[in-house]
């Protein structure tokens, strides 16, 4: 007996480093996209620049790194299966250390951009290398626990990770977004070489498809770099239209490479199991809404109703909680009494959320936080209604969704594949949001001038001059007349509900996947599945 309780808390160390090198290394690739946007303005104003602008290299610093990383998710995850999941995410960890440390000790602002791109690169390393760990090295209700470990501990680097950052940014300097990856990345590695055993598709034959890698760098990285940079620079960079002419012709020709060569890099096979083609298209609707949701979120309290940044930063904390301490429990039910009910009512809840939002009025009262002055510390009724029932009713919901959908994700793919499957799954994650996001700009962008032309008649909403000083979701510039103010404020509400409305939309979309697509799976089931060598259907 001795023995077997030895045995068993050898694996139960095991199993927790195991955990802790998949959650830093995905960890560390979140945390440096939030705290590096906290540092920005402290490294335009730091980093001496001869070819770029301060403000061209500080766009290059986020959307450059975001392509990237997108644009070599899928031959990462398929070098992981074929090479050795821990290597590969040993490799991935070693080399975002050592350019996280360049980027730290950058000298200017061109270097400081070469050195981002290079990060988005080893960043891709780790990210499908994560999440396929975890498949690897566990089974059954195991796994759908681990699932839930790894979603709690990453959303709980993601919320106290910006706090953190900023803390550091302002006491110490900008450079410390970087170097504070090196202790983490150093960790990572050890807990990877010292606990986390080997994997590999041994089934896999025939050389590693490069034209297909590259074909899909281009069509994912092209799409997200063009979305993106195209929502930085409001439509006006050619550069923008460019890259995602690229990426659209490439993603075109994709299916056919798919179809025509002896073995691609996406086997055509993965999308004929059912449950991983459901999964990814409910990814792509949930996830977008989650996007929008992030960015307009704190844009409407700050910029409509006058929040302080630090009571926006608050009402919106309780979705990191409810994440970080639920997450590893919805884990363990899906795991054991199946998913389908917590992708069906994670994503209604969340969307009754989103309704919820679309009722909050443009006079609600703002909650004006502001340090050293102890009465404003207490939040106006008004958050307590309008606000906290929106925000809630979201963090149940997604914290019923993050861990079941992983786990959903990974179970509805060979073993073989699973570092394919989850880069699939974060390339249609990554190209859907921005993709989202570009759509609704437009419609909010249409509501919002139209609202304001509606109440205010005399004022021409389509000269450049009164859109420099009238956007929406933020507030009107100085010299805009107070008579013009009111309308203003309206016509944000107007345009912030048409967008939760449409978030709802999708959730409720992403809920009628689950529930009319996903097919039930016992546990024995699921395991032939992922133990199913190949590409082939089980």
């Amino acid at each position: 007996m001795a023995a077997v309780s030895e045995r068993g808390a050898t694996r139960a160390v095991h199993s927790g480093w195991i955990i802790a090198a998949a959650v830093l290394g995905s960890g560390i690739v979140f945390l440096d996209g939030t705290i590096v946007t906290i540092a920005l303005p402290r490294m335009g104003a730091d980093l001496p620049t001869s070819i770029l602008g301060v403000l061209e290299g500080q766009a290059y610093i986020t959307s450059g790194y975001l392509a990237v990383l997108a644009a070599l998710l899928i031959l990462a995850g398929a070098l992981a299966d074929r090479y050795g999941r821990r290597r590969i995410f040993a490799i991935g960890l070693f080399a975002f250390g050592v350019v996280s440390a360049l980027c730290g000790l950058a000298p200017t602002m061109e270097l400081e951009v070469v050195f981002r791109l290079l990060q988005g690169a080893a960043g891709a390393l780790l990210v499908p290398g994560s999440l396929s760990i975890i498949t690897a090295s566990f089974t059954g209700t195991e796994r759908g626990r681990a699932f839930g470990i790894w979603a709690a501990a990453t959303s709980a680097l993601t919320v106290l990770g910006p706090v953190i950052g900023g803390i550091l940014v302002d006491t110490l300097s900008w450079r410390i977004a970087f170097l504070i990856n090196v202790p983490l990345v150093a960790i990572g590695l050890y807990a990877t070489l010292r606990h986390v055993p080997e994997s590999r598709n041994e089934a896999v034959s025939g050389r590693l498809d490069w034209l297909g890698s590259a074909v899909i760098a281009v069509a994912v990285g092209g799409i997200s770099f063009g979305l993106i940079r195209g929502q930085q620079a409001e439509w006006k960079d050619p550069i923008a239209f460019v890259a995602l002419a690229a990426g659209v012709v490439a993603g075109l020709l994709l299916p056919f490479l798919m179809l025509k060569r002896r073995d691609p890099l996406i086997p055509p096979a993965l999308f004929r199991r059912r449950n991983f083609t459901v999964i990814n298209l409910s990814t792509f609707l949930i996830y977008g809404a989650l996007y929008v949701t992030q960015s307009f979120q704190s844009l409407f309290l700050q910029g409509v109703l006058g929040y302080t940044a630090l009571a926006a930063a608050l009402v919106g904390l309780p979705i990191g909680v409810m994440l970080t301490l639920g997450s590893t429990r919805a884990g363990a039910l899906a795991a054991r009494i199946g998913p389908r009910r917590f992708l069906v009512g994670g994503p209604v809840v969340m969307g009754i959320g989103q309704l919820w939002w679309a009722r909050v009025p443009a006079t609600s009262q703002p909650w004006m936080l502001q340090p050293g002055q102890p009465a404003s510390y207490l939040p106006p009724v008004s958050v307590l209604v309008d606000v906290m029932p929106a925000i809630l009713l979201f963090g149940v919901g997604i914290t019923l969704v993050v861990a079941p959908l992983t786990t959903t994700l990974m179970n509805s793919v060979p073993l073989g594949n699973a570092g394919l499957g989850s880069a699939i799954n974060n390339s249609i994650s990554r190209i859907g949001q921005p993709l989202i996001m570009a759509v609704l700009f437009i419609a909010i962008s249409a509501t919002f001038y139209s609202a304001i032309q509606s109440r205010v008649p005399g004022l021409d909403t389509n000269a450049p001059e009164v859109r420099a000083r009238i956007q929406p979701l933020n507030p009107p510039a100085p010299e805009v007349p107070p008579d013009q103010r009111e309308a203003i404020r309206q016509a944000s509400t107007d345009a912030y509900h048409l967008a939760m409305l449409v978030c709802a939309v999708l959730l409720l979309g992403g809920a009628a996947v689950n529930g009319l697509g996903l097919r039930g799976v016992s546990e024995s089931e699921s395991a032939a599945a992922v133990d199913a060598p190949g590409g082939a259907p089980a």
